[in-house]
């Protein structure tokens, strides 16, 4: 088994059996990564509060047969601020899920990772969430080269829905929560 270690957002979980959890991860050196957090869901899992969506961690995973296996878990930045605000927190959930949709397994940008990182720690101050959105993801489309730069962007819901080729569910529910 191969181990490494690195830093990372969770981008999605999901539960799965009784006591686990898959996470999906855009890690600083590996990209999105998906992986097993097992036992997580027992009330004395000392990972637990470690795990929840848009959580900044130092992790530790093992790669398995079929699906790595998360040994450690280490909590950089849970963004408090923004989880106790439903509009900060609706646009964290918009960011992750955009991060999650126009990704693959293993592929890495370390620009894409920053780029989270940096709009995750603005949001915490932020006033102006609907422009934040849309500079968000007119800056995440740049980057994997799927518009260009000097080119002004509309309706980037629009170009994001042409992109992944289907709606971003919390694109939906952002607009009706931040009218």
């Amino acid at each position: 088994m191969r181990g490494y270690k690195s830093e990372g957002v969770v981008l999605l979980r999901r539960v799965y059996g009784e006591a686990d959890r898959i996470l999906v991860v855009y890690s600083k050196d590996y990209g999105k990564v998906s992986l097993m957090a097992k036992g997580v869901r027992r009330l004395g899992s000392r990972k637990r509060g470690h795990v929840e969506v848009f959580s900044r961690i130092n992790f530790s995973a093992v790669s398995g047969k079929g699906m790595d296996l998360i040994t450690e878990a280490d909590l950089i930045d849970n963004y408090s601020v923004i989880r106790k605000s439903l509009k900060k927190a609706t646009v964290g959930y918009y960011f992750c899920e955009v991060i999650e949709k126009v990704t693959r397994e293993g592929e890495k940008n370390a620009l894409l990772y920053n780029l989270l990182t940096e709009y995750l720690e603005d949001l915490v101050d932020e006033r102006e969430l609907t422009e934040m959105r849309k500079e968000f993801v007119r800056e995440v489309l740049i980057s994997i080269g799927f518009w260009p730069i000097t080119k002004v962007m509309v309706d980037p819901d629009k170009v994001l829905a042409e992109v992944v080729e289907r709606e971003m569910v919390s694109a939906r529910v952002g607009k009706k929560v931040l009218q």
